[in-house]
């Protein structure tokens, strides 16, 4: 985030004018009326991360301006985390301060918090860790109440644990999430609920089975779980597979089957090009499920064409976008064979061009 555009007495113009060319870029589909989701004008990252600057004997979180990588900006209060994350950084910053083994070629300082306030901060060094480091932080986690990772070069050392467990408030039933360290999560927590129940409100009359690709650590796959016969939820990361494999079980949710496979893996199967042993694992044969409808979140790129033509196929499409100009670019394409029936923006990061796309595809009869 530019430090520069922080302004939260402007806030609702700076959302209008961001959802007025979002609007502009996506009037050409058909879309109703849009539904705008804005977000909190403080206190709404659960996540943040800064470079640690050294000048003598002073210790300074710093940030970049755009255009001019070698300023360092010192932070010294950042107003868009979360209360825990604000209270936490000058705390940690004095103790690191004060520790020279523990600030001694300290890199970078990483933040993860939950709305309950279960908090990891990661430690990025250039140089190895030794046991007098792990003495020191284990001191250092057990003072402010967190858990701590040290990280250098091929080097992770874990303090406590490597992950914190947020609850999410969805549809009226809490959630638990377990998210790991420099994994992906939603940043704006307040915003994510809204994006989630969102998707299960258009999802709650569609008949048969689900396909998701994409499922991360299952933040949608959870709640939209409760809509479907069976769910088929597709990830390649390794890390959000274990999250979303914990995540399943701590919810008692029987009826999902996580499958490791890139969604280019998934169309190659979808189209009887290739065979994977992983799909084997599924209680009955991939086209003996009902898959009317398929939930994609992808990453910024959005979807490749083969798997654009892929998820035409399905009768209802939910497709939740981070880059409303590669939706954008997907829609030119799936609007040829389906109806925009609903849009909504979320508004995950305020104070930047960035907007989170929700739209509901529909296949006319």
């Amino acid at each position: 985030m530019p430090l520069s555009t922080f302004d939260p007495d402007r806030y609702r113009e700076l959302l209008a004018a961001k959802t007025a060319r979002v609007q502009q870029l996506l009037a050409d589909f058909g879309a109703p009326d849009a539904e705008v989701i804005p977000s909190p004008d403080t206190g709404f990252r659960m996540r943040a991360e800064f470079r640690l600057w050294h000048d003598g004997d002073d210790l300074d979180y710093v940030m970049f301006r755009r255009g001019e990588p070698g300023t360092p900006v010192p932070v010294r209060h950042f107003p868009i985390a979360c209360e825990r994350i604000q209270a936490l950084m000058p705390v940690l910053q004095a103790r690191l301060r004060q520790d020279p083994e523990l600030r001694h070629k300290l890199f970078q300082a990483e933040f993860l918090s939950t709305l309950a306030g279960d908090t990891l901060v990661t430690l990025v060094y250039h140089r190895r860790l030794e046991s007098a480091w792990r003495v020191r932080a284990e001191a250092l986690a057990a003072e402010l109440d967190i858990a701590l990772v040290g990280r250098s070069r091929k080097q992770k050392e874990v303090i406590g644990r490597d992950f914190v467990t947020e609850q999410l408030p969805i549809e009226g039933r809490n959630y638990r999430y377990r998210q790991y360290e420099q994994a992906f999560t939603q940043p704006n927590a307040a915003v994510n609920i809204r994006m989630i129940e969102w998707a299960c409100h258009y999802a709650k009359p569609l008949a048969g089975d689900l396909l998701e690709l994409y499922c991360g650590n299952g933040n949608f796959t959870l709640p939209l779980s409760r809509h479907f016969g069976q769910v088929i939820a597709t990830e390649l990361a390794k890390t959000s597979i274990r999250a979303a494999q914990w995540n399943l079980e701590a919810n008692g949710i029987g009826n999902v089957q996580l499958i490791r496979l890139a969604a280019e893996e998934v169309t190659q199967a979808m189209n009887g090009e290739r065979e994977f042993r992983r799909l084997a694992d599924l209680p009955r044969p991939l086209a003996d499920y009902q898959l009317n409808t398929v939930f994609v979140d992808p990453p910024r790129a959005g979807l490749d064409p083969a798997t654009t033509a892929m998820v035409q196929r399905f009768p209802n499409i939910l497709y939740v976008s981070c880059n409303p100009e590669t939706l954008a670019a997907n829609l030119s394409v799936l609007t040829r064979t389906h109806r925009v029936e609903a849009l909504a923006l979320f508004d995950q990061f305020p104070y930047t061009d960035h907007m989170e796309c929700g739209v509901l595809l529909q296949r006319p009869a």
